[in-house]
């Protein structure tokens, strides 16, 4: 059995070092079905500039091509949006782990409606990271989550 604190741990150290550059703290790492790093990445829209580029995007892209992503598990620091939300559906990853839904709560629902496994882990790291951030940062936060302040 697969520890889901252990690959959050992968997301964790993503989403602090996303914030030590100065974006917002959002990590993911995907996985394969026996806990093998395929890829890791952060959410980085205000360092590249790109608007398209969150976490789980990264780490998808990062992990490369495959034939299926069934057997595979995206490891997030917060619930995914919408967006991401749909990469997980569009190509079929299996499984997410969610590290905190308290100060997001995005489509992991609605994957779990159309069956996707989800384990939320309420991790309290993850939840005071976030916490604090959109408390320093509102202006980011609300830019990143598409909300006007």
């Amino acid at each position: 059995m697969i520890d889901a604190a252990r690959l959050l741990d992968t997301a964790l150290a993503e989403a602090r070092l996303g914030l030590s550059e100065g974006g917002i703290p959002i990590g993911a790492a995907l996985f394969d079905a026996d806990g093998k790093l395929l890829g890791r990445g952060r959410n980085r829209r205000v360092q590249s500039g790109d608007p398209s580029l969150h976490a789980e995007i990264d780490a998808f892209r990062n992990a490369g091509r495959r034939r299926d992503y069934r057997d595979t598990i995206m490891v997030t620091t917060l619930s995914p949006c919408w967006y991401c939300s749909g990469l997980v559906r569009q190509f079929g990853i299996g499984a997410v782990v969610v590290g905190e839904s308290r100060t997001f709560t995005g489509g992991h629902d609605w994957l779990a409606e159309h069956g996707v496994s989800i384990t939320v882990l309420d991790d309290p790291r993850c939840v005071d990271l976030m916490t604090r951030f959109i408390a320093e940062r509102p202006e980011l936060w609300f830019e990143d989550i598409g909300v006007p302040e």
